[in-house]
């Protein structure tokens, strides 16, 4: 694949340069002969290309241009994939669990070779017997306990002690006029939230944030990364055991669906690694929008638009999970034009189905409160920590904008870079500046 980079800057809607998506080369004319996965291709986009890049958006409409709404990308070195961007087609396979399942022993290019034993793919994609790895019945029985879980979480409990550990770690850094928003906040912040109601401690929270980021980065360090993670969280599984508290991780233990001590620590893995990165995702993504949108920076000084738009908007731009694995063909099918064979993986692609012309047909932004965008998924799988999710993010935004009011971005958008990954977009950095003169008191809002 040619990668070299242009001459000229791109225009402020083109892939960046050396984005893959410039060596979209294949005609519309050649289109029929890449109707299956099997098909002979050396030049398709990787798909974590797509995600670093300046603008996704743009490299997954070039996908659409070219090929339709369900296209073929490389996950890895010759593991190729469909990647469904039409927002119809989606709802079709997160729907129809009896033709695509959530079961990775399904996955043909595993069962066969094609995925090595040592991929990178594997702590995101491989089976775990879990809740995300079940369909119908199996499904629902593991479910229970996460629903149940998040159900007796008590909301204004958890806002004030996300409150209290957003000012806490606001304090630390108000004094240097600087802070990177993303290292120093975005990535801490659901951690220890999310770790504190399992009754794990900050270090331990820290121990499991270093592990997560290698897991989602799907890189050469994924598998130790989900090593080191669930070695943590049984540590805390078998502490539980012998010592019950009032925490999610005793709920685990005591629900009367989860089987075995492997079905309890899969639920918690589940929890609490869906929940920590898609929300640090979600932080740093409106933390950027409001500090670069005219729109939505207004807020601080008493625009019409609030911070649960720049959440929603977030949504539909760069929703926390990009691309989310996957589904697997059990039968042969069609969708969107293509031959599915038995055994296909389908990622779904939801910053592209997000931007989909049949539901958004222009670029502008969409209307406030919309919330039909697909960032939390759909069908029975569908994102069971919606409400949590959002009460961290909104105090997290609106505490660091509270104590912080004259914050501003230090350096252009276009240099802001993001971590390695196929699934998540989240930026490396986001470094701010503002006045030395320390952070406010927090208080009602």
């Amino acid at each position: 694949m040619n990668r070299s980079s242009p001459s000229a800057p791109p225009p402020a809607l083109s892939p960046p340069p050396g984005c893959p998506a410039h060596s979209l080369s294949p005609s519309p004319d050649s289109v029929d002969s890449l109707g299956s996965l099997d098909s002979l291709d050396t030049d398709l986009l990787p798909l974590s290309a797509a995600t670093s890049a300046y603008q996704p958006r743009e490299v997954y409409r070039q996908l659409r241009e070219r090929y339709g709404n369900v296209a073929r990308v490389e996950l890895e070195p010759g593991v190729p994939a469909w990647l469904v961007m039409g927002y119809r087609e989606l709802l079709t396979i997160t729907r129809q669990e009896q033709v695509f399942s959530r079961d990775a022993r399904n996955w043909r290019d595993l069962n066969e070779g094609v995925v090595p034993p040592h991929s990178g793919l594997l702590p995101m994609m491989a089976w775990r017997a879990n809740v995300i790895g079940a369909d119908g019945p199996e499904h629902r029985r593991l479910r229970q306990p996460l629903d149940d879980g998040v159900a007796r979480i008590d909301q204004r409990k958890a806002r004030l002690q996300v409150e209290a550990l957003c000012a806490e770690l606001i304090e630390e850094f108000s004094q240097r006029g600087r802070a990177d928003l993303v290292n120093d906040y975005a990535t801490i912040v659901p951690m220890l939230s999310i770790a504190s109601l399992f009754g794990l401690d900050s270090a331990e929270g820290q121990e499991l944030l270093r592990a997560l980021i290698a897991l989602f980065g799907s890189a050469d360090d994924s598998q130790d990364g989900n090593r080191h993670f669930e070695e943590i969280l049984s540590d805390t599984l078998r502490t539980r055991q012998e010592t019950p508290t009032d925490d999610l991780t005793t709920a685990f233990i005591n629900h009367p669906n989860l089987e075995s001590d492997a079905e309890r620590l899969q639920s918690m893995v589940v929890m609490i690694s869906a929940g920590n990165e898609t929300v640090t995702a979600w932080i740093s993504h409106t933390l950027r929008l409001m500090l670069t949108d005219p729109r939505f920076a207004a807020r601080m000084h008493g625009g019409r638009l609030g911070v649960d738009d720049a959440l929603d908007e977030a949504l539909w731009r760069d929703p926390p999970m990009n691309n989310m694995p996957a589904r697997y063909a059990l039968r042969d099918t069609e969708l969107g034009g293509r031959h599915i064979r038995r055994g296909d993986v389908l990622i779904l692609g939801i910053a592209a189905a997000n931007d989909d012309p049949a539901i958004r047909p222009d670029d502008t932004a969409g209307e406030p409160g919309n919330r039909a965008h697909l960032a939390f998924s759909a069908g029975p799988h569908v994102c069971p920590a919606q409400v949590p999710a959002r009460l961290i993010t909104r105090t997290a935004v609106n505490t660091a904008f509270h104590l912080l009011p004259d914050m501003r971005l230090a350096i252009p958008t276009s240099q802001l870079a993001w971590r390695p990954s196929p699934w998540t977009r989240v930026p490396v950095s986001l470094p701010v500046e503002f006045s030395a003169s320390g952070a406010l008191a927090p208080g009602p809002r």
